[in-house]
């Protein structure tokens, strides 16, 4: 219970920072569709017997190569090459995977994590936020202006990818406890609530983190007291103070200018 509790509170960090790039980069509905490229990998592993969570990051990894390399040498939008990959890999994964699988994959499934999967799974964690907080400048000066950064001597194509393979890495966390059709909600809902309330990147970053971790444990708590479903109930929770965000923005009488440096990264050239 505690390794449990422990993975998903690090799952959510990492979402809540990832959330805040892609709300950014206006990925909302791309970022939702890319969970779904872990399907294919889960399929498989559940017909080899081996690990879901593992088979859907290494499907996620994948995707998150063929999405990078696609747009790089096309110059296709991302939000348009993940939309396709998203819906080849979801026909696969229904096609290859049993019914009450499915199930447990689209909505999680709620299986104590082995030490091993704990493990490794807050060491990818602290990869994720080290690199998101490292990188924060870069990933802030290549979504303003790609040509500005590449004049600054930033390497925009790794940039994107190692971006893409941290969102990657975080989704595949959550797989276990919110399944693919929900984990794209905690990466975005959080970081979009932030966004609403925030002044700053750095107080996006906070709240947005803080209502990730906050609608993970009050999801599991309330799925503990009740016998419901975690997943949904996680989901639900955020979604709740999401609008309580909007009413307290429209109580407040914040106006669009104040919001304007987070405004003004999300729109690039």
């Amino acid at each position: 219970m505690v390794g449990d509790l422990l993975l998903s509170l690090a799952m959510a960090v990492a979402a809540g920072l990832v959330g805040c790039v892609a709300v950014m980069r206006r990925m909302t509905l791309a970022s939702d569709a890319m969970s779904h490229v872990a399907l294919p990998g889960i399929a498989v592993a559940i017909l080899l017997h081996g690990n879901p969570v593992l088979g859907g990051l290494a499907a996620m990894i994948l995707g998150a190569l063929l999405v990078w390399a696609i747009e790089h040498k096309t110059h296709i939008p991302t939000e348009a090459i993940i939309g396709v990959v998203f819906s080849a890999a979801l026909a696969i994964g229904s096609l290859l995977m049993p019914g009450q699988d499915l199930v447990e994959a689209l909505f999680g499934a709620p299986r104590a994590p082995g030490r091993l999967e704990i493990v490794l799974g807050v060491v990818g964690v602290v990869g994720v936020v080290a690199f998101l907080l490292r990188s924060g400048s870069r990933l802030v000066i290549t979504l303003v202006s790609p040509d500005l950064a590449r004049t600054a001597g930033i390497d925009v194509a790794r940039t994107d990818l190692f971006f893409l393979l941290s969102f990657a890495l975080t989704v595949a966390l959550g797989l276990r406890f919110l399944g693919v059709l929900l984990m794209g909600s905690l990466v975005i809902i959080p970081a979009a609530t932030a966004k609403s309330l925030a002044r700053s990147l750095r107080q996006m970053q906070v709240l947005s983190v803080t209502i990730a971790v906050a609608g993970a444990l009050l999801g599991a708590l309330v799925a503990r007291l009740t016998g419901g479903e975690r997943g949904p109930l996680t989901i639900a929770i955020i979604a709740v103070l999401f609008f309580v965000s909007l009413f307290l923005r429209g109580a407040g009488g914040h106006s669009a200018a104040a919001h304007a440096p987070i405004g003004t990264l999300s729109r690039r050239p």
